[in-house]
């Protein structure tokens, strides 16, 4: 099959690559290699990848419509639009460059998908876009959306303009919604990866809050094979959840880490933060009906993974 994974030099992106690839997919990557952070991490990402024949790194931005009609010319199978703008803190700072990145790209890339009749889209959705509802757990068919950031809004957005897409155009579209990915290649802001350096290193760990809030934390494999499994199961027009039905405190997380590390961590208390939510917390229930999805990986196997690739990594990643 010949895919074209958008965003595919970055965390899940990486992974799912060098997972259809062993698939004996045909991968098409298309990445900006932006400075949202280090792009030599990106490139680090792809050195798997980058081995197999089948493999092609294409570097180019999903707002140029030209560029998506060349790539799309190719005749990809499945489109996996993976590429944004992530972020829920700078979202707020810019909400403007996360309007532009995160909905204007994907109207451009759905619009190069209506002229091209590409047979199916995949479109990464977040756990946002739930934000502040209080339909716990949360059910891909809560009325009650309440996104608590312009990151989450734009996510949602997206979704919208590709049920647009496939009530005007016919395109077959799955919208995954992806709940606190973790693991090897995680982004260097993302909770867990700032922990562990923090605590490797010895530095002070900021907790906001009173460390109660939860999340459902979702190793990256298990996300992948979430993907891999929407991708070979095409809908007509459906949205899914892709976490765990299993929430953790943000202390426990701590605690985990620790363990994990062999270190005790410094805590930094700090207050709450606009745009954090008390909980995320997927029901699964769909994707286990209908993608067979089921997630295996346990927390603390997840972090021990996530560790051992932070320690031998490291060096070449800086």
């Amino acid at each position: 099959m010949k895919t074209l994974v958008t965003g595919g030099a970055g965390f899940i992106g990486s992974t799912l690559a060098d997972r259809l690839l062993a698939l004996g997919h045909d991968v098409t990557c298309l990445d900006n290699f932006d400075a949202y952070y280090e792009p030599a991490a990106k490139r680090h990402n792809l050195a798997t990848a980058s081995r197999s024949p089948r493999f092609r790194l294409v570097e180019g931005d999903i707002g140029q419509a030209a560029l998506l009609d060349r790539l799309l010319a190719k005749r990809p199978e499945v489109v996996v639009h993976l590429a944004a703008r992530a972020g829920v803190r700078p979202s707020i700072a810019d909400p403007a460059l996360y309007e532009r990145v995160n909905v204007q790209g994907t109207i451009t890339l759905l619009e190069a998908c209506r002229r091209h009749a590409v047979p199916y889209v995949v479109f990464a959705s977040s756990s946002s876009v739930y934000g502040v509802s209080r339909d716990i757990p949360f059910r891909e068919d809560s009325s009650r959306l309440m996104p608590a950031s312009p990151y989450g809004v734009t996510k949602l957005a997206g979704e919208f303009f590709c049920r647009a897409y496939h009530h005007l155009y016919g395109i077959p579209i799955t919208c995954l919604r992806f709940f606190t990915v973790y693991g090897p290649r995680q982004r260097p802001d993302m909770a867990i990866h700032r922990f562990v350096r923090l605590i490797e290193d010895g530095q002070p760990v900021p907790v906001y809050g009173d460390g109660t809030a939860r999340r459902d934390f979702t190793y990256v494999d298990d996300v992948v094979d979430g993907v891999v499994r929407a991708i070979e199961r095409p809908r007509d027009f459906q949205i899914y959840n892709l976490g765990t039905h299993e929430t953790v405190a943000l202390q426990d997380l701590v605690a985990a880490i620790e363990r994990a590390v062999g270190k005790r961590a410094a805590i930094a208390r700090q207050p709450d933060q606009p745009g954090d939510v008390p909980v995320t917390y997927a029901d699964i229930t769909r994707a286990a009906r209908d993608l067979g999805y089921a997630p295996s990986t346990r927390l603390g196997e997840g972090i021990a993974n996530f560790v051992d690739w932070f320690r031998r990594t490291r060096p070449a990643r800086i």
